[in-house]
């Protein structure tokens, strides 16, 4: 229940906008002057004012009533203010208006408009609020640049912030993480970010697909062989263990390892000691692992295909990479960073945010890379990016673009509220807070 504040010295203009605003829905606050209005900004959550523009008898300038405006936006530069004016004070009224206030009315006022007023004003703070939040999502993205290194990690979801975070706050250890996802979803660039950002940043970082490893390999191809150790091995191979000695070891697709791969592996993890191929000498090193997979590897130690010991080795902390088409919010500032200065129409927006992205990230950047060469320029539309013939299912289409009375109407019917709007409208939050910017309703 939103709070409204009533600031007037008058006790019986106070008792009638009270008891209205209660009969429909609102919390009453009330003030009999300055001082006790500017207390109750300060201290609570105060969604809209009302106010009279003089507290003292006999004064009719309105000079109060704009000292305790100034005063209040000073606070909350955001806070709707309606100011209830004699026709003397109109004058003085009409200026703050010009200044921010959100409204007027002449004594008497009308019911109906004053709570029209009060519903129009509380609907745009919602879509100012929410417009607010995401521009702080944005701002600490840019922080995040700033301070971090996001191996140019493009995303808007809230999902990939929670990733990105935890992948930043496990970069400060050297515990062994394992990251779940399908394939062309961005784990490598999620392992590549808790390197750039850990103690280990200037030492090896060293990439192996363990399932494209031949299984009669593994052993060389990890740990290294002395000449001669097999067929066609004409000199000493460095292992990758060993070429990552003090830095990090990323271990890609881990799930398609080889059973007997996975006990050689299991034994440097545990003792991180390990023998060349065709050598009896123990090396020994410090490697940090960081493993990733688009396998259920839970499903897999049931079935036999994967050592639980090695599971609980690799997975000291998982990270859940989830897939594009579960991440909506991710899909245009990846599109407009595959396609930078680019245009497209509604209707292309909506059926890229309708379409699953079975193929994820690389999907969608392959499927860019490939509007930027058949259609180099001009606005692109749906069917340029081919959906419906890689398998989507067409999304709703419809090619007039909202004008402003179609989005305030949707912002009243809402509430305000711009993940509704924006559903209903079928377009993405970032295209919505683009149009109520572009038609001035923010």
């Amino acid at each position: 229940m939103e709070k409204i504040l009533i600031v007037d010295d008058n006790q019986a203009v106070l008792n009638a906008l009270s008891l209205l605003l209660e009969i429909h829905g609102y919390q009453p606050v009330l003030a009999s002057g300055p001082a006790e209005a500017v207390k109750a900004v300060m201290y609570q959550r105060i969604a809209l004012v009302i106010q009279d523009m003089n507290f003292t008898a006999d004064t009719t300038s309105g000079e109060e009533g704009k000292a305790l405006f100034y005063q209040l936006r000073e606070i909350n530069p955001n806070l709707p203010i309606i100011l209830i004016t004699a026709w003397t004070e109109l004058e003085a009224a009409v200026s703050l208006v010009k200044d921010g206030a959100a409204d007027y009315l002449a004594k008497p006022w009308d019911d109906a408009k004053l709570l029209t007023s009060i519903a129009n004003l509380l609907q745009l703070g919602s879509a100012l609020e929410e417009n607010q939040r995401f521009r702080q999502i944005q701002s600490q993205q840019q922080a995040e640049l700033n301070k971090n290194n996001l191996c140019g990690l493009v995303y808007g979801s809230h999902a990939m912030q929670r990733l990105v975070d935890m992948a930043l706050q496990l970069a400060k250890s050297d515990v062994s993480v394992l990251i779940t996802g399908p394939n062309g979803a961005g784990k490598d660039r999620i392992a590549g970010i808790i390197q750039a950002n850990s103690p280990l940043k200037d030492k090896p970082f060293i990439k192996v697909n363990a399932g494209a490893l031949p299984k009669e390999l593994i052993e060389a191809e990890l740990f290294g062989a002395e000449a001669g150790a097999y067929t066609g091995n004409n000199a000493r191979r460095v292992g990758r263990f060993e070429a990552a000695d003090g830095g990090t070891l990323f271990l890609d697709e881990i799930g398609n390892l080889p059973l007997s791969g996975q006990i050689k592996l299991l034994r440097v993890l545990q003792t991180g000691e390990f023998e060349r191929l065709g050598s009896t000498a123990t090396q020994k090193v410090k490697v940090r692992v960081i493993s990733a997979t688009n396998a259920d590897l839970q499903q897999d130690i049931q079935a036999g295909r994967f050592r639980e010991d090695l599971y609980y080795r690799l997975n000291v902390v998982e990270l859940s990479l989830p897939p594009l088409g579960q991440r909506k919010d991710d899909i245009l500032p990846l599109i407009q960073h595959f396609l930078p200065g680019r245009e497209w129409s509604l209707s292309a927006e909506r059926a890229l945010l309708a379409y699953s992205w079975p193929g994820n990230v690389r999907e969608l950047e392959n499927a860019c890379k490939r509007v930027s060469v058949l259609f180099p320029e001009g606005i692109l539309e749906a069917e340029h990016f081919a959906l419906q013939d890689r398998g989507s299912q067409p999304a709703p289409q419809t090619s007039a673009e909202p004008g402003p009375e179609e989005i305030q109407q949707a912002m009243d019917k809402h509430q305000g509220v711009v993940a509704k709007v924006a559903r209903e409208l079928g377009m993405s939050r970032q295209a919505l807070y683009r149009r109520l910017e572009k038609y001035g309703l923010i």
